[in-house]
């Protein structure tokens, strides 16, 4: 099992949300091997503990002032009346761990309010597989972990589409359409790092545009992909106003996107390198504590930025090229960006192999920005 980089409190419940695959039960597992684990997956364990939440207190021994794991504890939303109940008159430490965060928005979890906080897992960092990080496998076949430990990554990748992204959304009753749902996947797969137009989705899919927007929402809410926000504080040009869309894995994506006779191999690769580098942006944001917040950046008249990293520490803004060479008009997006926003740090992440500088931007090689990215994110302007 690869070294995760989380950094929990001691003292603390929390909660530690993450979509299916990315480790949570391994992890606390190892983390915490005197806890008392309660595994909600299991059926006599579900099913006693639904009908009688008040029994989670029997599955504690007498005098226990370890941790206390209730794994996918979105399956018993009302669990955490019980769980606030002894955290409070028996201090108990609680690891709520979660994939789907629609139940528990829904039914209760603000009653931990200031009692647990939450804290992310995402797939696995350049920097947590180390030496075993291959950036053309990581393109591929992304950086769940078993997509780096399985034998045969593309098959167990097709698995997880198969038996999560489809059958887990219909036992949820998320859906009771999956043939819509599953052509839905396919169509919403066309606009990764792309300006997300639910209509064009809805036409490609033969879906009504609403039940498309419950879709997406169904996604969001399994923690499986999200909307990047454009950044148009303090403004002093007509900007883009509707987000871009990321499934939460580049593995994920490529699984979900056809190739066809007809599809160009370079679209879905530009897309890979995005992926990656903002699964990263999100893994360090959170596993250091940065408190950035990620958008955007795109001026009406098509100058963009791929990413702006915008918060305490300042802004960054990166911009992804997968040719092997930049030149000037690679950077137009960064230096409208900085024209703008002249504190800003400028990155060029490009398929060369030198680390170079050019009109005050930093060129960096994407290998080599994945491995610094913690270090470029910590620099306080």
């Amino acid at each position: 099992m690869y070294s995760r980089i989380i950094n929990y409190p001691q003292n603390k419940s929390f909660f530690l949300f993450g979509p299916r695959g990315t480790g949570k039960t391994s992890w606390v597992r190892s983390a915490f091997p005197r806890a008392v684990y309660v595994d909600l997956l299991a059926a006599e364990t579900f099913n006693d503990l639904l009908a009688h939440p008040g029994r989670l207190e029997q599955l504690v021994p007498q005098g226990f002032s370890d941790w206390i794991i209730l794994d996918e504890v979105q399956k018993v939303p009302e669990l955490l009346n019980e769980v606030h109940r002894l955290i409070e008159t028996r201090r108990y430490k609680f690891v709520l761990t979660g994939s789907n965060a629609r139940k528990l928005r829904r039914k209760g979890v603000n009653l931990l309010a200031g009692r647990a906080l939450t804290l992310m897992m995402h797939p696995l960092t350049a920097r947590e597989l180390s030496n075993d990080f291959r950036l053309e496998h990581s393109l591929r076949f992304g950086q769940l972990p078993c997509a780096y430990t399985e034998a045969d990554p593309k098959r167990y990748l097709e698995s997880y589409v198969q038996t999560y992204l489809k059958e887990e959304v219909q036992q949820e009753g998320l859906t009771r359409n999956l043939a819509a749902f599953t052509r839905f996947l396919e169509s919403a797969s066309f606009s990764q790092g792309a300006i997300l137009s639910i209509a064009g989705v809805a036409r490609e899919c033969a879906v009504e545009r609403k039940v498309v927007e419950q879709y997406f929402v169904i996604l969001e809410d399994l923690l499986l992909a999200e909307r990047l926000p454009a950044f148009t504080k303090r403004a002093k040009r007509r900007m883009a106003a509707h987000p871009k869309f990321y499934f939460f894995d580049v593995g994920i994506y490529r699984t979900l996107r056809p190739m066809g006779p007809l599809d160009r191999p370079e679209e879905a690769e530009g897309a890979a390198y995005e992926t990656l580098l903002y699964q990263e942006l999100k893994a360090v944001n959170a596993d250091e504590g940065l408190d950035y917040d990620l958008f955007y950046w795109r001026t009406a008249t098509g100058l963009e930025v791929d990413f702006v990293a915008y918060g305490p520490k300042g802004i960054h803004a990166f911009e992804v090229k997968r040719t092997a060479r930049v030149g000037s008009d690679a950077l137009r997006g960064l230096k409208a960006f900085r024209a703008d926003y002249p504190s800003a740090r400028t990155y060029c992440i490009y398929g060369g192999d030198r680390r170079m500088e050019m009109e005050g931007i930093q060129v960096i090689p994407f290998e080599e920005c994945l491995k610094t990215l913690p270090s470029l994110l910590a620099i306080h302007e």
